[in-house]
């Protein structure tokens, strides 16, 4: 069936990150297979992340179908979208569904994106992994794909405004070798290794960020054992 809302929605989206000077350093796209199934699983720090994580397929021409909250999806104006981009709702009352709704997608070759923190982190560090990504991957037969985002806080994240200036925000996106379950390793040591591989990219991503805070006002972006204001992940709890 033709995609007849997604790609005018990337472009969209793409308008709007060119109006706002973003600067983007993203590698690893290569790693996004160009046939078949796969659960690409992103670090959470802000409320655009599906987008730029989604900007990881384009290169294999691939579409990423993102679990999402069920609330996005009955309001009045990103509902209709969500659903014409075939995005999965996840009703957290009735989780099972969503899950048999990705794993279908998987078997059909679909990428599905997953943020396994489930929320935002509001330190901007990696919290506890969901093992919802590695069961899905292991159910379906499909890789994981690791990808850690940095600077998307900068846009939009939980508990600040957002800030669609022309700031000239890096955007720096890594995109890891696809990871697939080991003979006999179990869905708690796949969820692990998931993890640990988002948090390599994750701090090669920040040590390739171009710039660092502009004085005092400017360090709430920073996680604090990076030197910056942001709350420890145990205050953000």
């Amino acid at each position: 069936m033709a995609e007849l809302v997604y790609p005018p929605v990337i472009g969209a989206a793409r308008a709007l990150f060119k109006s706002l000077d973003l600067r983007f350093d993203i590698e690893g796209t290569e790693n996004i297979p160009r046939h078949g199934g796969a659960v690409l699983a992103s670090n959470h720090i802000g409320y655009l992340d599906f987008v730029f994580a989604g900007l990881t397929a384009r290169p294999a021409k691939r579409l990423v179908r993102f679990m999402a909250k069920e609330s996005v999806f009955r309001h009045k104006v990103s509902g209709p979208l969500m659903r014409a981009m075939k995005h999965i709702p996840v009703d957290r009352a009735q989780g099972e569904h969503a899950y048999r709704h990705a794993v279908d997608s998987l078997r059909s070759g679909e990428i599905v994106g997953v943020f396994p923190e489930a929320t935002i982190s509001e330190s901007f560090t990696l919290k506890r992994f969901k093992t919802g990504a590695a069961r899905m991957a292991q159910e379906a037969g499909v890789p994981l794909l690791p990808v850690a985002l940095w600077g998307t806080q900068r846009l939009w994240t939980k508990g600040r405004k957002r800030d669609f200036g022309r700031n000239h925000f890096p955007i720096t996106i890594r995109v890891g070798e696809p990871l697939r379950a080991a003979a006999g390793e179990s869905v708690a040591q796949l969820t692990e290794r998931l993890r640990d591989r988002v948090q390599e990219l994750l701090e090669a991503a920040q040590r390739a960020y171009p710039v660092r805070p502009q004085g005092p006002d400017d360090t709430w972006w920073v996680p604090a054992h990076l030197g910056g204001t942001a709350p420890a992940q145990a205050q953000a709890r």
